[in-house]
């Protein structure tokens, strides 16, 4: 019997897009997941067709519902049961590492922590 619908965040953790069922549940309801551009409680009804949004980690996602899950699957069946239209991420910018100081060197000055803030793009 194919299902007509399923919960925001049983398909959401069904897909990959969180980590656990109750990461989902808190993403719903901190407001970091939309479903068809308006807030979606834990509880709302995903069809195919519905355009989700989900805030949180790197960059945000935005994927259409093509195939209804209730069950978590592997990544691969769960990609196809989505059209993936998340923005591109930025480009990593290359970043400075901060030198590793000696071990044994003890706590870094004042005048040296200064210096490490000032690398790191902190005034």
């Amino acid at each position: 019997m194919e299902r007509t619908s399923v919960r925001i965040d049983a398909w959401v953790w069904a897909v990959r897009l969180a980590k656990t069922r109750s990461q989902a549940t808190t993403a719903c309801r901190a407001g970091h997941i939309r479903l068809n551009g308006e807030r979606a409680k834990a509880s709302a009804t995903v069809v195919p067709g519905d355009r989700i949004e989900v805030r949180g980690g790197e960059w945000p996602r935005v994927v259409e519902v093509t195939r209804l899950l209730a069950k978590r699957v592997g990544a691969p069946v769960a990609a196809t049961a989505y059209i993936d239209h998340s923005p591109k991420p930025p480009p990593r910018e290359h970043v400075a590492l901060a030198g590793k100081r000696d071990r044994g060197a003890g706590r870094p000055t004042k005048r040296e922590r200064r210096q490490i803030d000032k690398l790191r793009g902190r005034s």
